[in-house]
Formats: structure tokens, sequence, C-alpha cells
């Protein structure tokens, strides 16, 4: 049942960055370019998942473990360090570039763009390279 949930859950997800635009690099680069052809439209779709999110999060914060009984799961750090500003900036300089991010990647990597399946290269090649180096210092 978890897994079919979770099955669901992201395929809800994917088809909100569809129908949002999340998934179209162009549209991405015109909220992006706030000097020039600014398109605020995904502002609103951010603003509106701040909002959706908002009572279930708090809800979620009250419990001990979710509703099919898997325990509550929830970030506790809440200071700033290197590593969290480091990763935020590079994550915001690779969206800057590429226009797109890991989960739109995900959502448009059937396409079979070339540009999608590199970045998506790149992307696990990062996270394998973060492995390696968590293991070395850990």
């Amino acid at each position: 049942m978890r897994k079919l949930m979770a099955f669901l859950a992201g395929l809800i997800f994917g088809i909100g960055l569809l129908l949002a635009g999340m998934a179209n690099p162009a549209k991405v680069l015109a909220f992006l370019d706030l000097g020039g052809a600014w398109d605020p439209s995904l502002a609103f779709v951010m603003a509106a998942a701040i909002g959706v999110a908002f009572l279930p999060f708090s809800w979620a914060r009250a419990q001990r473990s979710s509703l099919l009984g898997a325990p509550m799961q929830l970030p506790v750090k809440r200071e700033l360090d290197r590593r969290l500003l480091g990763g935020s900036l590079l994550f915001g300089i690779g969206w800057g570039i590429a226009g797109i991010c890991p989960g739109p990647a995900l959502v448009t990597l059937l396409t079979g763009q070339w540009q999608i399946v590199l970045f998506s290269a790149a992307m696990l090649a990062g996270m394998l390279g973060f492995t390696v180096l968590e293991r070395r210092h850990g």
C-alpha cells in the first residue's frame, strides 16, 4: 500500500509540474529573467503550492506516524550552515543555467530530449559524487 501511495503521490506531483509549466525550461528561464521579459506565473504556482502544503505540514508536525503507519520523518534542523548555503547556491546556479530542476527533469526524461538526458546524467553523477565524498568524511 505504501508503494502504491508513493507512486500516486509522484504521479500527481509530476502532472502538477507539467500543468504548471515547471517542466518547460523556457518558461522557467522567463521566470528567472527579472531584467527582461519576466513571466511571474511560476511565482503564483509556488505561492499556491505553499498554501496547499501549509495545513498538511502543520498536521504532520503533531503526528508520530503517517496515515499509513510509517514513522513521521520531518526535518528538525533549523540553522543555516555552509553546506546548506553551498548546496542552495549550486542548485540555483544549475536551475538558472539549465532552466530545469530535478523533479521536472525526471518528469520529462521519457521525452528523450538530449538536454534532459544530459541534465539527468549530470544530476545522478553529482549525487554519486556527494555520496562518495560523504563516506570519505563520515
